[in-house]
C-alpha cells in the first residue's frame, strides 16, 4: 500500500512537530499544510470526520472556543460549516493518508498504515 502522508496544523504546536518527527525519523516522505493559509474543504473534512467523529475535530481548549457558538450546535452540518469559517476550533495536527485520518498525535494507528 503506497503512503501518501498529509500533516494539516494551525500552528506547529508541539504535537504537529512531533508527528512531523514520526515520519521524518522513519525516512517517509510526508507534506505539510498549514491551515491559517489553505483550510480544508467541505468535502475534506467530510472525510475526516468520518474518520475520526465530528466531535474530535473541535479543539475544546482553543481560546476561541468559550466564546465560539459551536457550543451549541448540534447539527452536523452547522458544526461542519462552523468549523470551516473558523480553523482555530480545530483540533490539530491531522494526519492524512489517502481515505485514511488521525487527529492528534496517534503514532500506534500511523504504525499500521506504513507496515502494509
Amino acid at each position: 500500500m503506497a503512503v501518501n502522508i498529509q500533516i494539516y496544523f494551525l500552528k506547529r504546536g508541539f504535537d504537529a512537530q512531533k508527528a512531523e518527527r514520526y515520519f521524518k525519523e522513519r525516512k517517509i516522505p510526508y507534506t505539510v499544510v498549514d491551515l491559517a493559509k489553505h483550510t480544508l474543504g467541505k468535502r475534506e473534512l467530510q472525510s475526516v470526520a468520518g474518520q475520526v467523529g465530528l466531535k474530535n475535530l473541535i479543539d475544546t481548549s482553543a481560546k476561541e472556543y468559550p466564546s465560539s457558538p459551536i457550543r451549541m450546535l448540534t447539527g452536523p452540518d452547522a458544526i461542519m460549516d462552523m468549523l470551516i469559517r473558523s480553523p482555530k476550533l480545530l483540533r490539530t495536527p491531522i494526519v492524512r493518508n489517502q481515505g485514511k485520518a488521525t487527529v492528534g498525535y496517534c503514532p500506534e494507528v500511523w504504525d499500521t498504515w506504513i507496515e502494509k
